[in-house]
């Protein structure tokens, strides 16, 4: 027990390093984007001293220096800053020109990462549980009429962009079979079988886009157990090929499983930039793409770190789970 608190603590400072590193290498990176908010924001006709005059009222004449360690601070409190639409006009008392409270960069992503999660967990609700079983039953009938199906079938979806699925979807269940919508405007306050049902084609969109990968890796693991000497025990006991692979294959092969799913699950929440922008959907996708048109740094800089930290977290608890799961990794030696 004691060696594997251990593992876990070494998986975690190691998460938190990695975080650092990413955190630089997203304000860097988002710091070099083209184009400037103040330009953006005074259009063509911007002077030089407005600019100027703009770029000194939200500190972005500052160093990238002094400018990163100010946000990174800010971060650890858990204070993502505020949008620079809102700032720029911001008073002395938290409130805008108008006197309407000024919306942080928390109060705008929230409510948008609670839908992308929303979204996320339908998906994950129908491609986890497809995958395992289509996974098990190829790896059952594997060389079959229908393993092969199944292998074309997954190939095509695994070569095909999100955005393409996305609109063959509209085509035949929005368009020429009209059965759930094709823009997904939700709101808050909506019903759950309304949001389940205007969900629905981005989350049959990211089903696809994922349920491939995991399908053929579930395969691939219980495939290579096969051969082992106490799978060929239990068949010689007689125990029906159904009953090998769930029992007695499945279980060992829950490592490479797990992490497959793992890294589809991040896929999830931080690879449905294109869905939400095809669909409308309004989730922390599609704020991070609006925000990138109008040179938001802060929200640009909150979205991608979320982005990494959900990448982070999961693939450090699929690490975790597989060593769980496996008392070979637990005891190298």
């Amino acid at each position: 027990m004691a060696g594997l608190l251990r593992i876990i603590v070494q998986r975690l400072l190691l998460g938190i390093v990695t975080l650092f590193v990413v955190s630089v290498i997203i304000f860097v990176a988002v710091n070099a984007l083209p184009g400037d908010f103040a330009e953006a924001i005074l259009g063509q006709g911007a002077t030089p001293e407005a600019v100027t005059a703009i770029r000194e009222q939200l500190g972005l004449n500052q160093n990238a220096f002094t400018r990163y360690f100010v946000w990174l601070g800010g971060v650890l409190r858990g204070d993502f800053g505020v949008p620079l639409s809102q700032a720029l006009f911001a008073g002395n008392f938290g409130t805008t020109a108008t006197g309407t409270e000024v919306i942080t960069v928390v109060d705008q992503i929230m409510p948008r990462l609670r839908n992308t999660l929303f979204l996320a967990g339908v998906s994950a609700a129908i491609a986890v549980p497809l995958a395992v079983t289509l996974g098990i039953l190829t790896a059952l009938y594997r060389n079959s009429a229908f393993d092969r199906s199944m292998n074309v079938t997954t190939l095509s979806a695994i070569s095909s962009p999100e955005f393409f699925i996305a609109y063959v979807l509209i085509l035949f269940l929005a368009v020429l079979n009209p059965v759930f919508p094709s823009l997904s405007n939700i709101f808050p306050g909506m019903e759950f079988s309304e949001r389940l049902n205007r969900t629905m084609l981005p989350a049959l969109t990211l089903t696809l886009a994922v349920t491939a990968q995991m399908m053929r890796m579930t395969r691939a693991a219980i495939i290579n157990l096969l051969a082992s000497p106490y799978i060929e025990m239990a068949r010689l006991k007689g125990l029906s090929p159904m009953r090998v692979i769930v029992k007695h294959a499945l279980p060992n092969a829950l490592a490479p499983i797990i992490t497959v799913i793992a890294l589809n699950l991040a896929f999830l929440v931080t690879g449905v930039v294109v869905v939400e922008v095809v669909f409308v959907y309004p989730g922390i996708g599609q704020l991070f793409v609006d925000s990138v048109k109008i040179r938001d740094i802060p929200v640009v800089q909150a979205c991608c770190l979320i982005f990494a930290a959900v990448y982070i977290l999961l693939n450090l608890t699929a690490d975790i789970l597989s060593i769980v799961s496996n008392p070979r990794l637990r005891h190298p030696k």
